[in-house]
């Protein structure tokens, strides 16, 4: 993935989090769960697109 088309990518969520975030009347808690939903799914993409997150996969804990 090109790192404009990643730049774009991260700045689209950002801009349509901040939209939600002013303009759709929510509670506060909901809100910042809304929030940490997509920090969370931002990372996880991010790390699956540096080729990070596949490696991780490969560690096992337990049996």
């Amino acid at each position: 993935m090109p790192l404009i088309q990643l730049v774009v990518v991260l700045i689209v969520v950002g801009v349509l989090l901040w939209l939600v975030n002013n303009y759709i009347p929510m509670d506060r808690k909901i809100k910042s769960i809304l929030n940490i939903v997509v920090v969370i799914a931002v990372v996880l993409w991010l790390l699956s697109v540096f080729g990070l997150f596949s490696s991780l996969s490969n560690i096992h804990v337990g049996r």
